[in-house]
């Protein structure tokens, strides 16, 4: 079975290089995509419209992609790209108003792994306290963050994904992650 990194690429009818199976490349790559979004944006109808014009880019410059990158790491680019257009919207700027009541309800839908409901309760309050470190943190340092904690990608495809230098990766990785330490090291 392939990854969803390996999905194949084919060259097209016309000679330029295309994606072999597009409904195949959506099927493996829907939920990254639009996970990715929902955290970066917190509204689940902006996350759904980022994605789906994610997919509707792809389609259209799917004879330009040259495959030297990864399909993830391509998709991820262009979602990468619509979340910073859709952070720049007066729409968002709405939601990011709002109680962190989307933060919440993720944080109430983990199972619980744990024996006692306190034990659940504390682990989903310090959930809470990451999610809102996250939206504190400055654009590129909760790009590269959630890429790389909820997306699992690796610091040469986030470098992809962004455009960010390897190097520049590692700086707002580091950053981001001791800003989320001190917030949790301050909430207990």
């Amino acid at each position: 079975m392939q990854t969803a990194a390996e999905i194949p690429v084919a060259a097209s009818p016309a000679g330029a290089n295309g994606l072999a199976d597009f409904d195949a490349v959506v099927a493996a790559h829907w939920t990254g995509i639009f996970r990715f979004a929902l955290v970066s944006l917190r509204d689940a109808d902006t996350a759904a419209s980022v994605a789906q014009d994610c997919f509707v880019r792809a389609w259209r410059a799917r004879d330009r992609f040259r495959g030297e990158a990864s399909v993830r790491t391509w998709l991820m680019q262009i979602a990468v790209n619509l979340v910073r257009d859709a952070a720049r919207t007066k729409r968002l700027q709405f939601w990011r108003q709002r109680q962190d009541s989307e933060m919440e309800f993720l944080a109430a839908t983990l199972p619980d792994r744990h024996g006692s409901p306190e034990a659940g309760a504390a682990a989903k309050e310090q959930l809470r306290t990451v999610w809102i470190a996250v939206r504190d943190l400055p654009g590129r340092q909760r790009t590269v963050f959630l890429l790389r904690f909820v997306e699992e990608m690796d610091l040469r495809e986030i470098a992809a994904a962004t455009g960010m230098a390897e190097g520049t990766v590692k700086v707002h990785l580091f950053r981001a992650v001791r800003a989320v330490r001190k917030r949790l090291g301050e909430e207990r």
